[in-house]
């Protein structure tokens, strides 16, 4: 059951994904790092809480990073792993990298874009060693970036995180895509896993060593794990979950909010990013429907794709919202399950449950 990723061992097969923005910092990173699994820091925006954010949030970020993945690692004590998950798509992805190695994290999983030069971002901080996997959504994509990986930098990735259309936040797929499959007429995860193992084994071959594969987006316990599993993954990936923890980074009203959200809340969102999401359909989404969401009045140049003049509504000032718990402003993103998560509760009685539902799916 443990994993070994680039010497390194998760003793359970279990990763919690990056939520951002705010929502998975070094509090929840490092509890769920504690128990054996490996712990994310969402890069994106993660000194919005900073003094001088407002200021100067390129410094912001960069400084709040350095600080929680320390004391992320801290708190984990030498057990499970610390990651952060870097998204292509942001102006200050490689800061964001290069900061965090040199902080000391473990591994960098970077998505939403093609994360075609993480290694040679990750080679500019030697002495880190850390474990380099990209997220993708098809076995074309891993495919892909091995093949980009292994021409220009004779590397593959140490693990994969696929993740399928049910996740939450920022997709892979079209918003027909994410929608069909909600409905169930998509090619299910267990297909998507098939594709990329197979991606995958001509690398493994050349590299003679294994790239794990964590499956994500719509896994919602540990029986889907499990199956998983059987037919190829080293583990799973669980984000929307770990919200409903004491330890999570959100503030206790952004909590209730989820804790409250049926299914029939969740929706699909175009994203200033220029990518479909799920998301809650809250008042600001509905005003941004309805083409009443007031004009961007600053603009930070967070994201690469994005501009105050065509944007419909700032992402990081909605996601800022949404973390503080102010459900008229917020961006609420979360996985097609979330309505299914009603009770607060710990990390290590999340992570305990998970593994409970495995072994009864045995």
């Amino acid at each position: 059951m443990a994993v070994i990723i680039r010497g390194r061992t998760l003793s359970i097969p279990i990763l919690q994904g990056g939520m951002g923005v705010g929502v998975s910092l070094d509090r929840l990173a490092g509890a769920v790092a504690a128990c054996g699994g490996m712990g994310t820091i969402s890069t994106a925006a993660c000194g919005f809480d900073e003094p001088d954010y407002a200021q100067n949030p390129n410094g912001a970020n960069l400084r709040a990073l350095a600080r929680q993945v320390r004391r992320a690692r801290e708190a984990a004590r030498g057990v499970g792993m610390v990651a952060v998950n870097a998204m292509v798509a942001t102006t200050q992805y490689a800061d964001s990298v290069r900061t965090a190695l040199r902080a000391g994290v473990d591994a960098v999983v970077s998505g939403a874009g093609l994360p075609r030069d993480l290694p040679a971002i990750a080679a500019e901080v030697p002495e880190s060693g850390a474990a380099l996997a990209p997220v993708v959504s098809s076995g074309r994509a891993a495919a892909l970036i091995c093949k980009l990986w292994d021409r220009h930098y004779q590397r593959v990735p140490d693990f994969v995180v696929l993740e399928g259309p049910l996740a939450g936040g920022h997709l892979g797929f079209s918003r027909e895509e994410a929608l069909a499959a909600q409905r169930g007429r998509l090619k299910p995860l267990s297909t998507l896993l098939h594709e990329v193992l197979e991606a995958l084994a001509p690398f493994r071959e050349k590299y003679r060593r294994d790239i794990p594969v964590f499956v994500a987006g719509g896994v919602k316990d540990g029986g889907e794990m499990r199956r998983c599993m059987d037919q190829g993954a080293a583990g799973a990936q669980f984000a929307t979950r770990f919200i409903a923890t004491e330890e999570c980074d959100a503030s206790p009203a952004y909590k209730r909010v989820l804790l409250n959200a049926r299914r029939e809340d969740i929706t699909i969102v175009q994203s200033p990013v220029g990518l479909p999401g799920r998301a809650l359909r809250s008042p600001l989404i509905e005003r941004v429907e309805q083409g009443i969401q007031p004009a961007i009045d600053r603009c930070i140049q967070c994201l690469v794709p994005c501009g105050r003049k065509t944007a419909p509504y700032c992402i990081s000032k909605a996601l800022v919202a949404a973390v503080r718990g102010d459900w008229e402003n917020g961006l609420f993103f979360c996985g097609a399950n979330a309505g299914e998560v009603t009770v607060l509760s710990t990390v290590r009685e999340q992570i305990e449950q998970i593994m409970n539902e495995w072994r009864a799916a045995i």
